[in-house]
């Protein structure tokens, strides 16, 4: 989840239309359609070849090891109002008082099982709520927000697998829920680099994000692939992963692969730092730079549930 997405609104504003000019093709008739998919086909072209192929992933198949090991899995049972386990998870606190996490988020993440418990049903749930604390945002206002965030770090980290959780995200514009990692190492963001497995807004409902950031190629750099569903993912649960492996990572949904990053991808003098340990991290902002603002019909309490979150390793 990357400091300052701002750049990130022409993806999403180029994805929409994309969208739009597929729904339109539905009202014509065959033989426009020819036509209309030539014009798409020749904007794609017309594109710096970075952003076509974030517009339009590579449609060939990308070889994923079908034999895997399980090293790791969190999978939420527990009672009811009970809190995940801290052998696995840390909370991070606050709304860092710079920045709003560096993206000028609204909400004020806590430990409290208000915002953060076991549903009782083998789920995890992460709850935004509206304040009514004295908890202080970035722009020295009361947090409108509490919500929380969680990570791995020092507890559960791994250098290359299969990494996966099974989330349904809820529904309402200015909700920004994540499932992500961050690389163990010295330095300050993004010197040791991100991955964001699974980033959703509830302004656009049917596009998933999946984003690389790293030196020289992070924030509205940040090599970032919008993937559309049929429905809202607040609809049902999806399945987020990514395939880390020597010099490659591999993005899927519902177990379909739909983008794939390798050294030679990042941009020429830049570093590829990802073949080190990563750690993992869930969360629930609202508001924010990439998010814009709450709409007036989205409703409180937003909860993010987490069915489980696993790591597995080749089994050769």
């Amino acid at each position: 989840m990357a400091t300052d997405f701002g750049g990130a609104f022409f993806y999403v504003t180029l994805a929409l239309l994309l969208r739009d000019l597929r729904q339109c093709t539905d009202m014509l008739t065959f033989s426009v359609r020819p036509v209309l998919a030539r014009a798409v086909l020749l904007t794609t072209l017309t594109l710096p070849m970075s952003l076509a192929a974030q517009v339009n992933p590579s449609l060939q198949p990308i070889p994923i090891d079908p034999a895997w090991t399980l090293v790791w899995s969190d999978d939420f049972n527990g009672k009811a109002g009970t809190q995940p386990a801290e052998t696995f998870w840390n909370y991070d606190i606050g709304n860092e008082d710079a920045s709003g996490w560096g993206n000028r988020e609204l909400e004020y993440y806590t430990r409290d099982a208000a915002n953060v418990r076991l549903d009782g049903q083998g789920n995890l749930e992460i709850r935004a709520l509206k304040n009514t604390a004295d908890l202080w945002c970035f722009n020295g206002d009361a947090c409108p927000y509490t919500s929380a965030r969680l990570n791995t770090r020092g507890k559960v980290e791994a250098q290359y697998g299969k990494f996966e959780a099974r989330i349904q995200v809820p529904a309402g514009v200015g909700y920004w829920p994540a499932f992500w990692m961050l690389g163990m190492g010295e330095g300050s963001w993004p010197a040791n680099g991100e991955i964001d497995i699974m980033e959703w807004l509830g302004r656009t409902p049917t596009t998933i994000y999946g984003t690389l950031h790293g030196p020289g190629y992070a924030a509205d750099k940040g090599l970032s692939t919008p993937h559309e569903l049929p429905q809202p993912a607040s609809n049902a649960f999806h399945t987020f992963t990514v395939v880390k492996r020597p010099d490659e990572i591999v993005w899927l949904l519902d177990g379909q692969p739909y983008k794939r990053v390798t050294p030679q991808d990042i941009p020429a003098g830049t570093a590829w730092v990802f073949d080190r340990p990563f750690y993992l991290l869930l969360n629930l902002a609202v508001g924010g730079n990439w998010s814009g603002p709450v709409g007036p019909k989205t409703t409180f309490p937003g909860v993010m549930k987490v069915d489980y979150v696993r790591i597995w390793k080749a089994a050769n």
